[in-house]
């Protein structure tokens, strides 16, 4: 079984230097029907504006990744991290106890789009930790590569989390299978494109819930970036 959720009836900010859309509830936006899937809490789509970003902010016992899709995202944390996040580049935030960050974008004159993700935890009160690791195109296309695990598989950063996390990016010709454990849920988030997903069509910002289904099939891309994710019930 699987639910189509569009685009446009996600949550929106819109705050001037951040405007932002919201897969699940989230700060101003609230709808009992999305508060989540499986541990899977949060997806923000941000676009921060050139100069702007977000001040230093705490977080505690969650899971959070960063998916830069153009621009670079700074970052500084109170762990005594201090990177910059580029294209490509997968980051992982264990905020456990408690950390604070800021993230900034610093470019004069480029917008930066990226993804915040915040997966639940299986494990509370851990030391905070910091990952982040290039994923380069290659590795991506044609097929679903995994980017984030509980045990950092295949050289994918590693949370503190039951939940995996894909990244994909399809043409027309490529096609990609990916097993499921029907008791578990799965979350397919398409970044940009169109691509077919168990015979339903995505188009950008779309996203599939899916549950009680045995197998994942993806096709028919174009221009198509996914992120697929493998959820605790």
């Amino acid at each position: 079984m699987h639910l189509l959720r569009k685009s446009q009836d996600r949550g929106y900010a819109d705050h001037g230097w951040l405007k932002s859309f919201h897969s699940f509830s989230f700060a101003g936006y609230h709808d009992p029907r999305f508060m989540g899937w499986g541990n899977l809490r949060v997806i923000n789509e941000d676009r921060v504006a050139a100069g702007m970003g977000f001040g230093k902010h705490g977080h505690r016992n969650m899971e959070i990744i960063s998916y830069v899709l153009s621009g670079e995202l700074a970052h500084q944390d109170s762990m005594g991290n201090i990177k910059g996040i580029p294209p490509g580049d997968v980051q992982r935030m264990s905020a456990g106890t408690g950390v604070t960050h800021s993230e900034f974008n610093h470019a004069k004159d480029q917008t930066t789009h990226f993804l915040q993700i915040w997966i639940e935890p299986n494990t509370l009160e851990i030391e905070p930790s910091y990952e982040q690791k290039s994923i380069p195109a290659v590795n991506k296309q044609g097929k679903l590569c995994l980017v984030a695990s509980p045990d950092g598989q295949d050289n994918s950063v590693s949370i503190t989390a039951d939940a995996k996390m894909y990244a994909g990016l399809f043409e027309e010709n490529q096609s990609a299978k990916l097993p499921l454990d029907a008791s578990r849920k799965a979350y397919v988030h398409l970044i940009r494109g169109t691509l077919v997903v168990n015979g339903q069509t995505l188009h950008d910002g779309d996203a599939l819930l899916i549950h009680d289904e045995k197998e994942l099939t993806l096709s028919q891309g174009k221009n198509a970036e996914v992120l697929v994710f493998d959820l605790a019930p």
